[in-house]
């Protein structure tokens, strides 16, 4: 008897433990976030809401539309299930290290994908303000604010041709190419880059999308190269190189080499 006594009395000892000294701040951290990472819900308000808190999918934020409100559904220092199998610039498991945004929009409104919903100017107001945020406080880098179909381009599309990427990346709010630089630079798109599967997908990489180093025209490659189209060269993304692709992918490895995510 007395060692059971003596026994529970140890264990209570040592769940209840000395208080934590918080104190002291060691100099030598940063935070865990490099991406942030957005979406579309391809859902209305109330069914996003529904889904991001009670299935076994999340996200840090959710931005409905009409009326406009974000919502923060898991803590910033905690993973949400957003990002799932992922890469970026060699990263994995990206849920790890960002933070997922979801807004809500339907996404394509017809089965061939050729017309997209629009984001609402409130919308991507309050998604600014966000990203701003988030980003100042974790100080990722503007190339690593990036869609769901960048990090997946095999499985996603979100958030689509409609997002309006160039708006935000002229707010610091993601990366843009030199608009100036790719038009003088398409007309010296050589046929050798232009017909070379092996280049474009060297070049894809470099810039930091996952894609497969195959040497071929295969069917990775043109999703990945839709992908890319969806968010640099939203006008026209079938997943075939021209001059105009390969020119923005040209531009963006020599501002943004994969040395630095």
């Amino acid at each position: 008897m007395l060692f059971w006594v003596t026994t529970l009395a140890w264990l209570a000892g040592c769940a209840g433990g000395p208080p934590i000294d918080r104190s002291h701040h060691a100099a030598g951290q940063d935070s865990r976030v490099r991406f942030i990472v957005l979406h579309y819900t391809s859902e209305n308000n109330e069914n996003s809401l529904r889904i991001l808190t009670r299935d076994r999918v999340s996200a840090h934020y959710l931005i409905t539309d009409e009326p406009v409100r974000i919502y923060s559904l898991v803590d910033e220092n905690r993973r949400a299930w957003h990002a799932g199998q992922s890469q970026w610039f060699g990263y994995r498991d990206l849920n790890a290290t960002s933070i997922g945004i979801e807004l809500v929009n339907p996404g394509p409104l017809d089965g061939t994908r050729t017309r997209w919903a629009p984001y609402s100017k409130a919308q991507i107001g309050a998604l600014s303000a966000l990203l701003r945020d988030v980003q100042s406080r974790h100080h990722v880098n503007a190339w690593n604010i990036v869609a769901h179909s960048d990090i997946a381009p095999l499985r996603k599309t979100d958030p689509g041709p409609a997002f309006p990427w160039r708006e935000l990346a002229r707010q610091g709010l993601g990366r843009w190419y030199d608009e100036n630089a790719v038009t003088q630079r398409i007309p010296q798109v050589t046929a050798v880059e232009l017909g070379s599967p092996a280049y474009i997908q060297s070049l894809l990489a470099r810039i930091g999308y996952p894609i497969a180093q195959s040497g071929v025209w295969d069917a990775q490659t043109r999703q990945v190269i839709s992908a890319f189209q969806m968010h640099y060269r939203p006008a026209n993304y079938t997943g075939q190189t021209d001059s105009e692709t390969v020119a923005i992918a040209q531009d963006l490895a020599r501002h943004f080499p994969a040395s630095t995510p």
